[in-house]
């Protein structure tokens, strides 16, 4: 079913006005040219979307979701191309606009709110001045004024204390300001239509309800609209009118958000729903442990951990930041601990310190009954073998350079495990155990997708037989398809081999399906700790309680997936 057949009212809210919808896309086909040939990404996509309407595109990686966005705007990659069918925006065909009459488009009547702005906020400007130059390119302050317009532009856009951080560069925000520093790019000249391109998928769950909220606001305050792009669909079933779902470069179904979630029609939409952390079947009870026996020795103890952080100024005024302070935590053997909490609350400063990657402050870490907080050497030699590492960036975490095997082996060669035929046989064999073909053995990372380069980085740290993996972040860049394949194998694997699990994670669905117990931090310390139903069925702190409200999908609830809720 394309979009074209939906066309009409979206739902309550939604402005209807004009002599139809602010954006119509008919027939959209894209390609890309590769060195194997042109690769097809969009076909045929028919698209409406009308004024104060949000409209989410969901769908895996690979779906062409963003494609179709970045075709709206013909900011597509160089080797893409729109090769038929046209996007009309108002009265003009963008597809038939040069780059100069598309300047006038961009940021004026349509605003980009890109993924990552880390990547797409200028470093080396502040951010005051990155929104100021945008009024100034569309005519609408003058250099002297322009400024104190960015100032206003940025706390219309939400940002707490926008004269100050108008000041700053980006790299002192952190993410969910400098997501909040996009929107004000975004909408600084009151844009008609508002591209959202996963804004909010590395943000923590309190920190993405600001940002949507305020998207949501802004789309309601002045009639903006807004196309939606995302692979979570409970943001899409919170925030959305209508729901577009697309699979393989084609749209197999969209309508009314509580239609399309309530009665999926087409079998990829139920495959994806399926899909979906803290709405599937719960863990199957044989990868669920029995609880540790009182008396053992716990695989790891963390005692009163602190850590600070000396901060900027003079020897005289110098200042430390406590990230982590008073930390306790104990995590059995064959068991997942989870670690939840907003950005900045101490998580990964923590696993750090239980890997002895940073050194603590003060504070005790057991491993395996030996205290090694202040181990050096050999011993610190033997802790590296026995606990590895799962880093949230498949694209960062792996050598470029290196083949597969290479990856995997990498940890054998360092330790001097085996041979070299041995440590191909451990690679085909670690390779299987997390469901990848040893046909990929010779190729390079940048030839895996997100989901193939995870999992490449789980046989790594799985290479050495270890006792505890610390998950940082394992599934955030993942969507919800591949994201539920690697629970499943990280659950599977702890099965198998009995492996612990320290998982960092600001996604509560996924901490539900996954983890055993959780603690919950905030400022660095931890305000509540318990069994994973527990915590999340009865809540003893008003910071939980606040984070769980927080979980996207609460609002709209499809009746299929009324029993596995999360809130």
């Amino acid at each position: 079913m394309t979009d074209a057949a939906a066309t009409g009212p979206g739902g309550p809210g939604v402005a209807r006005t004009g002599d139809g919808a602010l954006l119509e896309v008919r027939g959209l086909s894209v390609s890309y040219r590769t060195r194997g040939g042109r690769v097809e990404a969009v076909r045929g996509v028919d698209l409406d979307v009308w004024p104060g309407e949000v409209v989410a595109v969901v769908g895996e990686s690979g779906s062409g979701k963003s494609t179709t966005a970045h075709a709206v705007t013909r900011l597509l990659a160089a080797n893409g191309r729109i090769d038929s069918g046209t996007v009309r925006f108002g009265r003009d065909d963008l597809t038939s606009l040069s780059e100069r009459e598309l300047r006038g488009v961009r940021g004026a009547r349509i605003g980009l709110v890109p993924q990552d702005p880390a990547v797409s906020l200028n470093p080396v400007k502040r951010v005051g001045e990155q929104v100021a130059e945008v009024l100034r390119i569309h005519g609408l302050a003058t250099r002297r004024t322009a400024p104190t317009a960015a100032i206003a532009v940025l706390e219309r856009a939400g940002l707490p204390d926008a004269g100050v951080r108008a000041r700053q560069y980006p790299h002192e925000l952190s993410g969910g300001m400098r997501q909040r520093a996009l929107i004000a790019i975004a909408i600084a000249a009151e844009p008609r239509l508002i591209i959202a391109d996963e804004p909010t998928s590395a943000l923590d769950v309190t920190v993405q309800r600001v940002i949507l909220d305020q998207l949501q606001y802004l789309a309601e305050e002045s009639g903006t609209a807004v196309l939606l792009v995302t692979h979570d669909l409970g943001v899409a079933a919170d925030r959305a009118q209508r729901i577009v779902v697309m699979s393989r470069g084609r749209i197999v179904e969209t309508g009314p958000t509580r239609a399309v979630l309530d009665d999926p029609r087409h079998e990829y939409t139920r495959h994806l729903l399926a899909r979906v952390p803290g709405r599937r079947a719960a863990r199957p009870r044989a990868t669920v442990p029995a609880p540790p026996v009182p008396g053992t020795v716990p695989l790891v103890e963390v005692r009163d951990l602190v850590k600070e952080f000396r901060l900027a100024g003079t020897a005289a005024r110098a200042r430390t930041l406590r990230a982590v302070d008073g930390v306790d935590l104990t995590l059995h053997r064959g068991r997942t601990l989870a670690l939840v909490g907003e950005s900045g609350s101490g998580k990964s400063t923590t696993a750090r310190m239980v890997l002895r990657l940073t050194e603590p402050t003060s504070g005790h870490v057991l491993f395996d009954g030996v205290d090694v907080t202040t181990a050096r050497g050999e011993q610190v030699r033997r802790l590296r073998r026995r606990a590895q590492l799962v880093y949230q960036n498949p694209y960062a975490s792996l050598d470029p350079r290196f083949t597969v095997g290479e990856v995997i082996t990498e940890p054998l060669r360092v330790f001097k495990v085996g041979d070299r035929a041995s440590r191909q046989a451990r690679a085909r064999d670690l390779l299987e155990r997390v469901a990848l073909p040893a046909s990929l053995l010779g190729r390079r990372p940048a030839e895996l997708s997100g989901g193939q380069r995870q999992r490449v980085a789980i046989a790594r740290a799985l290479a050495l037989s270890p006792d505890l993996v610390v998950c940082d972040e394992p599934v955030s860049a993942l969507d919800v398809s591949v994201q539920a394949q690697v629970l499943d194998l990280l659950a599977g694997l702890q099965a198998d081999t009995g492996v612990a699990y320290l998982f960092i994670s600001h996604d509560l669905a996924v901490v539900r399906q996954i983890a055993h117990e959780v603690a919950v931090m905030r400022g660095g310390r931890v305000v509540e700790t318990g069994a994973t139903e527990d915590l999340f069925t009865r809540p003893r702190h008003d910071y939980t309680r606040e984070l769980l409200a927080a979980i996207p999908g609460g609002r709209h609830v499809p009746a299929a997936a009324a029993g596995h809720t999360t809130t």
